[in-house]
């Protein structure tokens, strides 16, 4: 019975819950983190490189560091004095530079003892350095354990990760793109997507059932990726998917699917202006790995004529899953946001005027809390009002943070008239009638930035199933152009559309009955009962995914028939995007899912971007 109970536990941990885990028990010097411990945690350093940071960021604030004993939590390459009586945690990628400063470290004798662990799996050669350095500095009795973490990955939300940050232009859509790259530097892109994915699956704890589509970025992923999890598994001595290692993973009976994209299948959605709160502050806003940063306008009403203009202040939030209203509200329209934060702004209200009410009818505005409690019963209501404080205080926290985010967010919205691009993109992309011209909308100087144009166009672009003529396209080039909007990436996009026509590659948007959503339309039916058919934005075609690849990395042999063996239903299943992906994406998963009792998606892409960094890389491949 307690193996069920288990088992049932280890289903519902969540992505986020075990890296958290993972990081927490690395963090305690690789051994398991009891929560209740009542001895003070024994204090000590955290060193990690940039990539370390990005990964710790979005799991552990600085609080909880602080619980598990971290006094410091400092960058590898930054000047660090020595603290010769100290333990120091190492979390760092294994890379020729951060190995050199390592060994540094020893020969310096920075710490008292060194745990050095790292995010992806460290070279032997590489070892044999660090050995050599410990030796050399006579240091060998103070490295106290080496670990190979697997933890290269960002996780975001519960369902949601991408694989990098730092280095994400070397996995970008325009690296895999770029019509010169060489074979060499294709196959580097690859390793490292598949190295993070690997780790991925490591710490889920879990070995999955892995579809494709063919002739894709997307299919070389799962072939190399499919290669490292059958040596994984056939090196039964250090195979990280048996035994202990595998953590609650052990007690599921159930394999993920994941399911390989392509972004080439779909270049619409990533450029789509959204109207959901969190997709809404990732395009209009500096938002990354959770935190959002603000720049206050100090106003120029009362400044002197000819003064310096004061400077803005900066302010960043944490938007994380501790605050309530965002977890909420993340996905709901913006309206409905707006509405909310309102709401929750009067509640807050009423119950401060009653606490205040209570003291001043019992003449106790000045006393302090420690009085009020000795007073009699009668006083019960005030007592219980005074303890809510704290939550009070958090609650306006709260309210004055998102009030802050969705004044932001609503200015863009007002200045460029984002609902009316939204509605717009909206009718092209599920073919319905259009109201408006769309030259009009181009050449209306108040609607919007060059940009904003430039993504309505190529939306309009990708989703025609006729190209406009070559007397129209170049009208509407002379429009673009008079709007100030770069050329480069509709240059891209044609060169995109003709490639995939010869391919015969993405069917176009408008060929099916509910409102179509390009890539998620074609992701999750592969052979198993986990079937999306006839839900909104998300359609699939038979055909298309017949032809999916299928790869079981458990089977003893590989084959490369695309015929399902395994016929159960899936209950969870993994949908990464290679090429980069988008939170519209991901919140369309999220309302699929919901009342799905049982089934679990989870989203990945080896990037996140907005709708601006992928013109960009749109427009550096169409340079001539």
């Amino acid at each position: 019975m307690v193996g069920a109970k288990m088992a049932a536990a280890a289903a519902a941990a969540s992505i986020r819950e075990r890296q958290t885990v993972a990081l927490k028990r690395m963090l305690n010097f690789n051994v398991p983190h009891v929560k209740n411990s009542t001895g003070e945690p024994v204090w000590k350093v955290l060193i990690y490189d940039r990539f370390g940071q990005d990964i710790i960021s979005p799991l552990l604030s600085v609080k909880e560091l602080r619980d598990m004993g971290i006094t410091l939590h400092l960058l590898l390459h930054s000047d660090r004095d020595p603290i010769p009586d100290v333990p120091a945690v190492y979390f760092v990628m294994p890379t020729e530079e951060n190995i050199d400063r390592m060994c540094q470290d020893l020969r310096n004798q920075l710490y008292e003892s060194y745990y050095l662990n790292f995010i992806s799996a460290i070279s032997r050669s590489k070892l044999e350095d660090i050995a050599n350095a410990a030796l050399a500095a006579s240091a060998v009795t103070q490295v106290a354990k080496v670990f190979d973490q697997y933890l290269n990955f960002i996780t975001l939300e519960d369902d949601m990760f991408v694989l990098c940050n730092q280095n994400k232009e070397l996995v970008s859509y325009r690296a895999i793109n770029r019509p010169d790259i060489t074979d060499t530097e294709m196959e580097t892109v690859m390793d490292t997507i598949v190295d993070s994915l690997f780790c991925f699956f490591v710490t889920l704890g879990a070995v999955p059932i892995i579809r494709c589509s063919r002739g894709t970025a997307a299919e070389m992923v799962a072939v190399k990726l499919d290669k490292k999890l059958r040596e994984n598994l056939r090196d039964a001595r250090n195979s990280l998917f048996t035994g202990d290692t595998l953590g609650a993973g052990q007690f599921s009976f159930q394999r993920p699917l994941l399911v390989l994209i392509d972004r080439n299948i779909d270049l619409a959605t990533p450029l789509h202006h959204t109207w959901t709160y969190q997709a809404l502050v990732h395009d209009v806003l500096d938002f990354h790995l959770n935190r959002v940063n603000l720049e206050e306008s100090s106003g120029m009403e009362n400044s002197p004529a000819g003064a310096r203009p004061k400077r803005k202040n900066k302010k960043s939030y944490d938007l994380t899953p501790v605050d309530k209203f965002w977890q909420k509200h993340k996905g709901s329209p913006f309206p409905e946001v707006a509405e909310s934060v309102q709401q929750e702004l009067e509640s807050y209200r009423a119950q401060e005027d009653e606490v205040k009410r209570l003291k001043s009818i019992m003449g106790l505005e000045g006393e302090d809390e420690g009085a009020i409690s000795m007073l009699s019963d009668n006083t019960a209501k005030l007592t219980s009002a005074v303890s809510s404080l704290p939550e009070l205080l958090e609650k306006k926290r709260l309210i004055d943070l998102h009030t802050n985010v969705a004044t932001a967010v609503l200015e863009h919205i007002k200045a460029r008239k984002l609902d009316v691009y939204f509605e717009y993109e909206e009718k092209i992309m599920s073919k319905t009638t259009l109201d408006k011209s769309l030259l009009d909308i181009i050449s209306d100087p108040d609607a919007g930035t060059p940009e904003d144009k430039m993504r309505l166009f190529l939306i309009y672009y990708i989703s025609a199933q006729q190209a406009p003529s070559e007397a129209d396209l170049e009208q509407y080039k002379k429009a673009l152009t008079d709007a100030g909007c770069n050329l480069n990436p509709l240059q891209y996009i044609k060169q995109w559309k003709a490639f995939a026509k010869m391919a015969s590659a993405p069917t176009s948007y408008g060929n099916t009955t509910t409102k179509p959503m390009g890539l998620l339309s074609r992701v999750m039916n592969t052979g198993s009962q986990f079937v999306m058919e006839g839900v909104k934005n998300l359609v699939l075609k038979q055909q298309e995914t017949d032809d999916y690849r299928y790869f079981d990395p458990k089977m003893l042999r590989g084959n490369d028939s695309s015929v399902p063996r395994n016929k159960n239903p899936f209950q969870e299943a993994i949908v990464f995007v290679v090429g980069g992906g988008n939170y519209i994406e991901y919140q369309n998963l999220v309302d699929y899912i919901k009342g799905k009792q049982g089934k679990h998606i989870l989203y990945g892409c080896s990037e996140l971007f907005n709708a601006t960094q992928f013109i960009k890389q749109l427009s550096q491949l169409g340079q001539k």
